[in-house]
């Protein structure tokens, strides 16, 4: 299991800089006017965990596999996409693809980027975003809910969707019926203004790391969303410098944690995402899932032969694998445990499972 981030925004807020960045690549073009990015640029990015690459080192692994995160870049988003102005449709379309949105808005002046409006201002350029998408999810929703397509719903879904109509039609967000539905009727939506978000405020170097006017301004407006400074031409070099070049940079610019791995603690806690691994000395790996997942649905994540064919997971949590230095020596210091299948997998567990022929 991996999960997919959409990046998306107006036009020339840094989308494209900030993907190259993230996926250490230059596919995204970057240039200086509008709708540079037609198509989806994808990107697969490795999550960087110190706690796997010891584990793979103590078990000696010939294979370490860390666990993923897809970005998706998404061509720049105008006021009136929903009726299709500039690439409106299109975007959309990709943006319901992706598990979580990442709004990135332009939080610093410059005379040399073109700008879509006259003037800098995120929460504007951010409204603009969630308007087109309220919008499009109206759209959707009245199609949906039109006499001869209510007759293919559940009565569950029927009334989630209602509920949804009346409140993006009255100019509410519907994020509340988040609490009152369970998550695969959300899910199974696709509605665009109840995927997760993270709004991501691009900034000049100088407003490293400790933000500006606007990124206060963001802060003030959306308290209630999960909001990351950084600015996109930065990570873009910190990204293409060899690693210990890079730790360097960082160090000198103090600049403690990169984007990209507070995207992705952002990320995993928004879309409630822990991590287990798997250590042997053919392959030490990690693993996502969701919090609270039971060994029984952990173990089929691997394989859906092993959830059909559960026995026992044996358990080690990864302090003590790597304090004892392995699974043998965990067990003689009485640190390895035999549980169920309603175990409730712990974040950093290493685990191995005991499955029938």
């Amino acid at each position: 299991m991996s999960f997919k981030c959409g990046i998306v925004g107006l036009p020339n807020v840094g989308k494209s800089t900030l993907f190259n960045a993230l996926t250490t690549s230059k596919k995204a073009q970057a240039e200086n006017f509008p709708f540079c990015t037609i198509d989806p640029n994808v990107g697969i990015v490795t999550v960087p965990d110190e706690r796997l690459d010891k584990i793979s080192t103590i078990s000696k692994s010939i294979k370490k596999i860390s666990a993923a995160i897809t970005f998706v870049d998404i061509a720049g988003l105008v006021k009136g996409a929903s009726k299709g102005e500039g690439l409106g449709n299109k975007f959309l379309s990709h943006v319901r693809e992706v598990d979580t949105i990442i709004h990135l808005t332009r939080c610093f002046d410059s005379e040399k980027i073109q700008n879509v409006n006259k003037d800098v201002d995120p929460i504007r350029d951010l409204e603009i975003i969630e308007t087109e998408i309220l919008l499009s999810d109206l759209e959707s929703l009245t199609k949906r809910l039109e006499k001869n397509n209510k007759k293919k719903l559940e009565k569950d879904e029927l009334n989630f969707l209602e509920d949804c109509y009346k409140l993006i039609s009255s100019g509410k967000k519907p994020d509340m019926l988040k609490e009152k539905y369970n998550k695969d009727i959300i899910k199974k939506s696709t509605l665009l203004s109840l995927k997760p978000r993270i709004v991501v405020c691009n900034v000049d170097e100088k407003s490293l790391p400790n933000g500006n006017k606007y990124t206060e301004a963001c802060k003030k407006k959306f308290s209630d969303e999960n909001i990351i400074i950084i600015c996109a031409d930065i990570e873009d070099q910190i990204m293409g410098l060899q690693t210990q070049d890079r730790k360097d940079f960082m160090l000198e610019s103090g600049i403690k944690s990169t984007g990209l791995d507070n995207l992705i603690k952002t990320g995993y806690n928004t879309l409630g995402l822990s991590t287990f691994f798997t250590s042997g000395p053919e392959e030490s790996r990690a693993w996502t899932i969701q919090k609270n997942s039971k060994a029984v649905d952990a173990a089929g994540v691997i394989h859906t032969d092993f959830k059909k064919k559960f026995i026992r997971a044996e358990i080690v949590s990864h302090q003590d694998f790597i304090k004892f230095r392995g699974f043998n020596e965990c067990k003689d210091a009485g640190k390895l445990r035999l549980e169920g299948k309603e175990y409730l997998v712990n974040d950093g567990d290493v685990v191995f499972f005991r499955v029938g022929s």
